[in-house]
């Protein structure tokens, strides 16, 4: 993309991160780091399990050089698990261990039932019992959906909605692809 096709998308709302990062936002990595992706992801989503396997590449190739913010976006429609697992992603959070839950639930897409989430947090050593009361009284449905909306407001309509360096990405989600972005948005 030739430099005023950058500066365009900078001045065009409908591709700029309207909503920054905030305060309560789940982030990967430091501030001053180069690049900064903010994605409203869903872990049922296929596309945004490939994204996972991408971003993990960025994070090799570049490391304390990405920062990631993850916001939730489930489709429940589409993906009837997707919407509970982001649910134990914050359950997980309330026990300092969001990225990790994260990772887990992005390897295992084939597996977000809710003995499947239990597991998980076993497996990550949490409060099994805190983890199964907050998950089953929907402590984080809140949460989760306020993710969502503001999604929506930043002009999300599907997953993964990736913003890089504060501008959308709508291309392919491959490495070359995200590489190729990132060179655009410097």
């Amino acid at each position: 993309m030739p430099s005023d096709s950058i500066n365009t998308a900078r001045n065009n709302p409908l591709e700029q991160l309207l909503l920054p990062i905030q305060p309560g936002d789940h982030v990967e990595g430091s501030p001053e780091a180069r690049y900064t992706l903010v994605e409203y992801g869903d872990y049922e989503c296929p596309a945004c399990g490939s994204l996972f396997l991408t971003i993990r590449q960025l994070h090799a190739q570049f490391g304390d050089q990405v920062r990631l913010v993850f916001r939730h976006y489930p489709l429940s429609g589409a993906h009837p698990h997707a919407e509970q697992a982001a649910e134990a992603a914050e359950a997980a959070a309330a026990q300092n261990r969001f990225w990790e839950m994260h990772d887990l639930l992005f390897e295992h897409q084939d597996a977000l039932r809710t003995k499947d989430l239990y597991k998980y947090s076993e497996q990550l050593g949490l409060d099994s019992t805190r983890f199964r009361s907050e998950l089953k009284q929907r402590t984080y449905e809140d949460r989760v959906r306020e993710d969502f909306r503001r999604g929506v407001a930043n002009g999300v309509y599907g997953t993964p909605g990736l913003f890089i360096n504060g501008i959308r990405h709508n291309g392919e989600l491959d490495l070359d692809s995200i590489l190729n972005k990132l060179k655009e948005t410097e």
